[in-house]
């Protein structure tokens, strides 16, 4: 244990529990090592230590406690307007507040002569991030920030959006303190005032440009940076530069690239920061090139209450750290799957097909096309008289999006005419339609939804398809997506205009074909993430098999760099000192844009593994999986092993040799596609582990059911009762996806603590109950999980899983290390994480400390 540096866990039990509660817990194992840890902790705490703390653990140089609402001017002006005109509610605010207060807090204080600061804030797709960056300018304004640019996107259409956005949000709430460089219509062009006028002799106001990532608009600002700089200006000017969608364009771009850059060298007082829901490129930014890698900080920002994300939708695996359990990960049936003998009609299949290729309106196409009326109806019969969006993403081609104009519109207008007249057929099939699919998704899952009938739906649905436009919006067309008018209605057909940045306001259905094999790319084009009050139930997504796999896998890799980000945050780390790991994948590519990265070494310990996915119709794997079951319970009572009988069914041998387990862990066979089971990976760990005198000896666990209500499996030459595993709907063969095998008690189903208190305390506080109790923090657990091959699911999960329908007898396996992961012990891992051994690390700038005493501005 002496391997292991403790103080993340020290230090999380003191914030928890207390400081003279972590030192009597530590005390006995860190020995003299303790009062180090102490000295660490109480030079850490007493950054932070405030009557009102932006942050949980803080910045290095904690100079901002949060906005003065009777002293400042912007961002008083921006939360009443929150408050007035939006009509959002106190608690909707405070998160708001609480997290661009945080961020301000990370950039350096405004008193120091000269900086360059970079940063970066990760949010959600269509989650509020313009939100955020909005409240972050506003403060920035309110400390002495006298210029702000917005690059904003590399298309009109965006950068547009953006511009309203902070007309609306900062200068129309202070016309009169606002010097805007640019307008809703006009990109930037150098003003004709010259800048040591306008930048320098005004000094109650700020100036706010917001520019498209383009070449031509680039070099304008640049030049006119140029001359500021000749002139003097910007000695002295606080300049805050945001980066929005700041991983399109700005990594590894011949252009747009070297002349941010550019642009940041000018400015001698700079903060950079970046927001992106998909920060794979920019963490992987080679920190020792002087690029725009986030070298000062890295933020997650809090997912807002009532957002629909890939989680919710796909579901995702359990990851260490996960307070999340069974049925939480699942996600919510909402996608449904398109066949792949459909594809070759949506999308063409190769660059010669695309001139000659004529798309069709598919028997599933046709099928979202009317739920999208069907849902955009019940959103009327509710009262909701917004805007409603299809979106319709096949190909990047502009001929295949322009091919779906005029099938799309004579299924519009042919239903039209068929409601009409009454059509039974097409009455009994929306019916049906509308039945099965509030079947199986119910109105009760969420809260203040209001359920629907079909005949309130049906009295709204012939003016919801008399109203549907169909767009064509692409780099070419003159039509474009138009929410100017109250309660439009549209089937957006598109690809790159529609998939970065820009909201697609109400949507409903999305009809995704699209092949993309980067995970940047594939999260950006996903739209139908978002806010969806009232009408939570009704979003449906229409795609392939391979597609919802490979958005299950995103969201479990999303979720963990969030955790990555959160807990290096808490340990008071700079992304010069950490490198944000990410999962990878065998078919996609992490991004086009991989930069300086190694393959990240990772520990299993304090970590837990387990089976997730079986081949559940090859007897043969199934077989060999009980095969190695049964040798390795033989083999411990061989030895003289006696079961110790749980009182929840379960079978307990403890100090069994450590060489019986890897001989079973040496022929057990896990799914392809469950990495972290990868048996040379786990092997190899097990080997270095028992080189430094640990693991030598394991707990294993047959974890059986209480009752025989599902038949047994002989193991060893005992009976042991089966347990249920349904999987996932929609999935196999081959690939049975039950989603999580074990229970979080289960982690601790060797030590003193019953399954009661067991699952009241959360992951860390059960790790370190393992750490520190004298024997078990030297050895591993092992859990069997005898599965019956039937597994019906329970009534509560009928809607989300199916019957397992296994060809034989299925061994789920699960394993529960001592340690934690930053322990000293690690092995290549199928992750990857950016190469910080040129990095300069991060260190106080030389005027810090006489600032620290002066009064906070």
């Amino acid at each position: 244990m002496t391997q292991v540096d403790f103080f993340p866990v020290f230090a999380d039990w003191a914030r928890k529990q207390g400081l003279e509660e972590a030192t009597r817990r530590f005390g006995p194992v860190l020995g003299d090592e303790l009062a180090e840890y102490v000295r660490e902790y109480e030079n850490r705490i007493s950054l932070i230590e405030r009557d009102d703390p932006p942050v949980l653990a803080g910045p290095r140089d904690p100079w901002y406690p949060g906005p003065n609402d009777d002293g400042d001017t912007f961002w008083p002006a921006l939360k009443a307007h929150f408050e007035t005109s939006l009509d959002w509610s106190a608690d909707r605010i405070r998160p708001v507040d609480a997290a661009s207060s945080k961020v301000v807090a990370y950039t350096p204080r405004p008193q120091l002569t000269t900086w360059s600061s970079k940063g970066l804030v990760v949010g959600y797709v269509q989650s509020g991030k313009t939100t955020n960056f909005t409240s972050v300018i506003a403060k920035a304004a309110d400390v002495g920030y006298k210029l702000v640019i917005v690059l904003s996107g590399i298309h009109n259409g965006l950068r547009r959006q953006t511009q309203e956005r902070l007309d609306q949000q900062l200068k129309d709430l202070a016309p009169t303190s606002w010097l805007t460089l640019t307008d809703q219509v006009k990109d930037f062009h150098p003003p004709s005032m010259q800048s040591t006028a306008l930048l320098h002799n005004q000094e109650t106001k700020v100036a706010l440009c917001v520019a498209k990532k383009n070449k031509t608009v680039l070099t304008r600002l640049d030049a006119w940076l140029e001359d500021a700089s000749k002139q003097r200006v910007l000695a002295d000017l606080p300049v805050l530069v945001i980066d929005d969608e700041a991983d399109q364009a700005s990594v590894e771009t011949k252009t747009i690239n070297p002349l941010i850059r550019k642009i940041l060298a000018k400015l001698p007082r700079c903060t950079y920061i970046g927001y992106t829901a998909t920060p794979f490129a920019n963490v992987l930014i080679d920190p020792a090139a002087g690029d725009l890698y986030p070298e000062n900080f890295i933020l997650n920002l809090p997912r807002p209450e009532g957002y629909f994300g890939s989680e919710r939708i796909f579901g995702r695996d359990a990851v260490e750290g996960d307070e999340a359990n069974g049925a939480d990960l699942d996600g919510f049936d909402m996608v449904r799957l398109i066949d792949d003998d459909e594809v070759e009609l949506l999308r063409p299949a190769g660059k010669k097909a695309a001139a000659d290729f004529e798309p069709e309106v598919t028997g599933s196409m046709e099928t979202a096309t009317r739920w999208f009326w069907l849902a955009t109806a019940a959103r009327r019969a509710r009262g909701d008289h917004g805007h409603s969006t299809m979106l319709v993403h096949t190909s990047v081609k502009i001929a295949v999006h322009e091919g779906f104009k005029d099938p799309l519109v004579e299924l519009r207008d042919e239903t039209l005419r068929r409601l009409a007249a009454d059509d039974e057929l097409l009455l009994r099939e929306l019916r049906d339609l509308w039945d099965e699919e509030t079947r199986r998704v119910q109105t009760a899952d969420f809260p203040g939804v209001t359920p629907t009938s079909f005949d309130a739906v049906l009295a709204e649905l012939a003016d919801v398809v008399g109203a549907t436009r169909i767009v064509i919006d692409n780099c070419r067309s003159e039509d474009r997506l138009d929410y100017s008018e109250p309660g439009r209605v549209a089937i957006a057909v598109g690809g790159a205009t529609l998939s970065r940045g820009l909201t697609l306001e109400g949507l409903v259905v999305s009809f995704f074909v699209r092949a993309a094999q980067a995970y940047d790319t594939l999260l950006q084009m996903a739209r139908w993430f978002g806010f969806r009050p009232g009408y939570e139930d009704l979003p449906r997504i229409w795609m392939t098999d391979q597609l919802q796999e490979w958005f299950r896998h995103l969201a479990t890799v999303e979720h963990e760099i969030r955790l990555d980000i959160d807990r290096y945050e808490q340990q008071g780390l700079t992304p010069t000192e950490f490198g944000v790991r990410i999962r990878t994948h065998p078919v996609l590519r992490v991004t086009a844009k991989m930069g300086a990265y190694k393959p990240a070494y990772a520990s299993y310990g304090g970590r837990r593994v387990q089976t997730r996915y079986f081949v559940e119709n090859d007897a043969a794997w199934l077989q060999d999986n009980v095969d190695a079951a049964d040798s390795l319970v033989r083999g411990i009572r061989a030895a003289g092993g006696r079961g110790e009988e749980l009182s929840t069914g379960a079978m307990l041998y403890r100090q069994v040799e450590g060489d019986l387990v890897e001989r079973f862990l040496g022929h057990y066979r896990s799914h392809a596609d469950s990495p972290d089971l990868d048996r040379d990976l786990v092997l190899k760990y097990i080997a270095k582990q028992k080189s430094q005198g640990s693991l030598e000896r394991w707990s294993v666990a047959v974890m059986a059911a209480p009752r025989r209500d599902h038949g047994t499996v002989n193991l060893g030459g005992l009976d042991f009762n089966r347990i249920t595993r349904a999987k996932l709907r929609e999935t196999g063969p081959e690939r049975a996806d039950i989603k999580t095998l074990m229970s979080k008690d289960h982690r601790v189903v060797d030590l003193d603590i019953s399954p009661k208190d067991a699952r009241a305390k959360n992951e860390s506080e059960l790790m370190d109950l393992r750490n520190f109790d004298p024997v078990a923090r030297d050895q591993a657990l092992l859990l069997l999980y005898p599965i019956d091959p039937a597994s019906r699911p329970d009534k509560a999960n009928e809607k989300s899983r199916s019957p397992l329908g296994a060809a034989d007898d299925v061994i789920g396996m699960a394993l529960v290390f001592p340690g934690n992961a930053e322990a000293k012990s690690s092995v290549d891992s199928t992750y990857i994480s950016v190469d910080l051994s040129d990095a300069e690390v991060e260190h106080e700038p030389a005027e810090l400390e006489s600032l620290q005493g002066q009064d906070e501005p």
